[in-house]
């Protein structure tokens, strides 16, 4: 099957053609290091996540590298505030930074650099930069000149003179241009500093993916992503300093996701609606965190409230009570084919990695699942869905406790901790279906009304009954 990713640089979805047969080269850009991770930091590492775990599935050799901003404006702000140092803070943040993501079950990309690591690559490349008069320097300062790189703006859709009458930003007399941006920042004092060919200093935030990126990946590589946040500046800025230095296209796809937004508004410290993701662990399961943020597409913003959350844990649940199902069957094969429905999840994923629809088709897999063991007949398709969903999951990196553990967690705030049986549920669901298949509809209702009185309200259509909790 073809895959197709929807480029930021053309505003459409392209064919990939990796640059290497059966190889595929991604870089993204991982966090700055100076505080906590939020729900919207989660997003971005769990879709990068999801598409590593997807090229694997279709057999591609993938190196991914996702690196640490660990020396910032922000980083040394915060440890001016609290009396520490810049290497203190990013390495506490780096640490709570995996915490979190293995907690979440994230795994670790094949490479990730931090920026301090990199300071001779860095400067190399600024060096290359002035050489071949992009950049220039002034008082220990380094800066890229943007009218040097024609084709600036050509990943954000911005027109520099535009943005220079319409600029609102403040000017430093010492640039050529307002927009021109920093490569390497002189120190002030008490600040920590690198030595350089133009004195004491640190990296500018755009030069560092450049100069680890080459390192990593070479030159030119297939695969460049992060949040929306991040295409202009710091990902158009990418662009022209590797493009000007080396003369050569810098990256083929840029994949950006969007923004998580808290009960329909933008999520900011100010509006006391800043959800950390060591909080949501706190009263979420892993799988339900994981589940909600790829329950809409990638590109699209996605709400997070009660509603939103419960409604993946309930999905989570459904799909835990059918594994704890099979597990109490003990049912063995060693049939490892996958089916249609593994197949329709591969068809949605390759169409710009669409996990929405492809939870879809997991769930329709363990719907068909339990209308086979209901059956009670033994029969090859068990199998082959039970594979399809196991498949699935380790694609979506969801199902990672085994059944009993998970409804053993004592911090889990789900169904189980309002005392409701969802396999008990499903059993119920499925015998009053089939009453009503054999319209015995007096024992239709007694089942519906059993549920009621368990505060289980059910919602039936053509395909199929759904079942919410309601207080």
């Amino acid at each position: 099957m073809t895959l197709y990713i929807y480029n930021t640089l053309s505003g459409k979805k392209e064919k990939f053609i990796p640059i290497k047969k059966n190889q595929v080269s991604m870089y993204v850009c991982g966090p700055t290091v100076y505080d906590s991770c939020h729900v919207g930091h989660a997003r971005s590492v769990i879709v990068f996540d999801v598409i590593a775990r997807h090229f694997k599935a279709l057999g591609y050799n993938l190196k991914y590298i996702r690196n640490f901003t660990d020396i910032d404006d922000k980083i040394i702000k915060k440890a001016q505030e609290t009396g520490s140092d810049a290497k203190s803070i990013a390495k506490k943040y780096i640490k709570e930074f995996y915490q979190d993501m293995d907690a979440l079950n994230v795994k670790r990309a094949d490479v990730e650099p931090k920026a301090t690591d990199h300071i001779d690559e860095i400067i190399e490349l600024i060096n290359l930069l002035i050489e071949k008069k992009a950049a220039y320097e002034i008082e220990g300062d380094v800066y890229f000149e943007v009218k040097s790189f024609e084709d600036y703006g050509k990943l954000s859709g911005r027109n520099l003179e535009d943005m220079q009458a319409g600029a609102r930003i403040d000017v430093d007399e010492r640039k050529k241009n307002p927009f021109d941006f920093a490569l390497w920042k002189s120190a002030k004092q008490d600040e920590p500093y690198w030595i350089s060919p133009w004195g004491k200093g640190r990296p500018g935030w755009h030069i560092e993916c450049s100069a680890m990126s080459r390192k990593y990946l070479g030159t030119s590589f297939d695969i460049h992503g992060g949040g929306k946040d991040l295409i202009f500046p710091h990902h158009e800025n990418e662009i022209a300093q590797s493009e000007k230095a080396f003369g050569i296209g810098f990256v083929n796809y840029w994949i950006h996701n969007g923004f998580v937004n808290i009960n329909k508004e933008k999520m900011s410290k100010s509006l006391g609606n800043f959800l950390t993701v060591k909080d949501m662990l706190k009263q979420y399961h892993p799988d339900s965190i994981r589940l909600f943020l790829l329950s809409n597409h990638y590109r699209s913003p996605i709400d997070f409230s009660d509603k939103n959350i419960k409604r993946a844990e309930a999905g989570i649940e459904k799909i835990y009570a059918l594994t704890k199902r099979i597990a109490d069957i003990n049912i063995v094969s060693e049939n490892k084919d996958t089916g249609k429905y593994f197949g329709l999840f591969c068809e949605a994923m390759n169409d710009d990695f669409n996990t929405a629809k492809g939870i879809g088709e997991l769930f329709n897999a363990v719907k068909g699942l339990n209308k086979l063991l209901d059956k009670k007949e033994k029969s090859e398709n068990i199998i082959t869905i039970k594979n399809d969903i196991e498949k699935i999951s380790n694609i979506l990196g969801i199902l990672s406790d085994e059944p009993s553990l998970f409804f053993e967690k004592k911090n889990y705030t789900g169904l189980k901790e309002k005392n409701i049986d969802a396999e008990l549920i499903e059993k119920l669901i499925s015998e009053r279906n089939e009453a009503r298949k054999l319209k015995k509809w007096a024992k239709s209702d007694k089942i519906r009304n059993k549920l009621s009185k368990m505060n289980i309200v059910l919602k039936d259509s053509a395909e199929e009954t759904v079942w919410s909790f309601t207080k």
